[in-house]
């Protein structure tokens, strides 16, 4: 399998240092928690149940009534005992079960940190019998109880060493994959660097370490070849409903989730199941990743790795933030963008109109007013950010920023929100002008339009809108 590849003269030269004979073979323990409705509350057990129900019996061990925990001791010691060899435990997506119960059955969740607490347990009284022991997950329960004793277990997921095994790097994608990237080039009509830049934009960015390079995910990128199109594969095979719910219920300003979230190194590495912790869970499950390292004060700038990640996160969160039906936001997005197409402003407005008015209020008072103002700017920000390469958000120039500037081939719409009933729509035309927002993009050529917009806080919906072309 590993003939004139680096491992066969890596084995090799590992040989003469341990002085052994290569490609030994050892008793392997496999442990798969792919499967299983952990939603149920027996699903644990019965997937524990049937991974020793199936090894037992290849080391003539009988099963008995004892606690799992107790059963896996015996297995381990019983596969030592009968090859002579150390055993290799190997751990497929350990957290399952706790990340689908986490946020919905709060005491399910409790009774399966518990149970794998005692399971796992065992890797550390049997080392003596254990060669190599390797578990994968989504995120990081080092600071909980499940891996409390587990202090032989060495944590990798933000080790330099490691920070390029699981993607594909720039270098490895040009040099393996030539042949799919031209045939993907010439199903899309692009050219060889076009493609490159394609790819790049939709599928790298993933960086495990500040020191790393960046990483492409191999599951979009191979599926991006089999296909011959650039879509959101990764985003589609789970649905982060709870961490959507979570962000909401903590009133997170969304707009900081594209490369302006910042935790020090021991908040990338909580986990606990509440709102407040949300951000380390998103990191830790790849929805953020390091944009930046700041040193001095050790402390990790996050944001989205590309936009497969940041579309498809988005996409979910209109609906919490708007009556759009969840499934639908692609078809209102859609809406919108036709919209400033056909240059047809008073409909683009009325579909944010509706929009806004959509939002719920009833849990915040009239002392909390800005939370309620957080949620209108985060369903404007959600609309603007999803129209893609169309619309730029929080766009600086010298004098300050304009809330958002939609581009198409013919025109610059630049509008500004007077979200707070501090201002109206001619306040608003107002401060565009003032801050000359226009002015970057007077040698473009392209029509000008300004939109300014007031809202009403009695009809909590956009009172009015002006439109003035330059």
């Amino acid at each position: 399998m590993f003939k004139g590849l680096y491992l066969e003269k890596a084995e090799e030269e590992q040989v003469a240092q341990e002085n052994r004979t290569p490609w030994q073979a050892y008793p392997v323990l496999y442990l798969d928690f792919n499967t299983g409705q952990y939603e149920l509350s027996g699903a644990l057990d019965e997937t524990l149940s049937y991974f020793l129900d199936t090894e037992e019996p290849k080391y003539n061990l009988q099963k008995n009534g004892r606690a799992h925990a107790k059963r896996f001791t015996s297995l381990i010691q019983a596969a030592y005992q009968q090859t002579g060899k150390q055993v290799v435990i190997l751990v497929d997506e350990y957290d399952k079960p706790l990340l689908q119960t986490m946020g919905i059955n709060e005491a399910l969740n409790e009774h399966y940190r518990n149970t794998r607490k005692a399971f796992y347990s065992v890797i550390k009284t049997c080392d003596q019998y254990i060669r190599f022991a390797f578990l994968t997950g989504v995120t990081k329960f080092s600071k909980i109880s499940i891996f409390s004793d587990l202090n032989n277990l060495k944590d990798i997921s933000l080790n330099e060493t490691y920070a390029g095994i699981c993607g594909i790097s720039q270098k490895e994608l040009e040099a393996n994959f030539q042949p799919e990237i031209k045939a993907l080039a010439e199903k899309q009509t692009l050219n060889y660097p076009q493609t490159l830049a394609a790819l790049k934009q939709w599928y790298d960015g993933y960086l495990f370490h500040p020191a790393g390079e960046g990483m492409y995910n191999p599951y979009s990128l191979l599926n991006a070849f089999d296909d011959k199109e650039l879509k959101s594969y990764w985003f589609s095979t789970g649905t982060p409903t709870f961490l959507v719910h979570f962000l909401k219920e903590a009133h997170y300003y969304i707009p900081d989730l594209d490369g302006n979230v910042q935790l020090d190194e021991d908040g990338l590495q909580t986990y606990r199941a509440i709102a407040q912790d949300t951000l380390p869970i998103l990191f830790q499950a790849g929805y953020l990743t390091i944009k930046k390292y700041i040193s001095d004060l050790r402390l990790y700038q996050l944001g989205f790795p590309n936009d497969e990640v940041r579309y498809g996160f988005l996409h979910n969160l209109l609906p919490a933030y708007s009556d759009v039906p969840f499934g639908q936001t692609g078809v209102w997005i859609g809406r919108f963008v036709q919209d400033i197409r056909k240059g047809d402003v008073n409909s683009f407005m009325e579909r944010m109109q509706a929009i806004i008015s959509s939002i719920p209020y009833d849990n915040f008072t009239d002392k909390n007013l800005k939370l309620r103002e957080q949620n209108y700017q985060t369903a404007v920000y959600l609309v603007f950010a999803l129209m893609g390469q169309f619309a730029q958000t929080e766009v600086h120039c010298a004098t300050g920023r304009a809330d958002c500037v939609v581009q198409t081939a013919d025109t610059v719409y630049i509008f500004e929100f007077k979200l707070s009933g501090n201002g109206t729509a001619e306040d608003a035309i107002a401060q565009i002008k003032e801050k000359d927002y226009a002015a970057k993009y007077m040698a473009s050529g392209k029509k000008i339009v300004l939109i300014g917009s007031s809202f009403d806080e009695k009809t909590r919906t956009i009172k009015d809108w002006k439109v003035v072309n330059e």
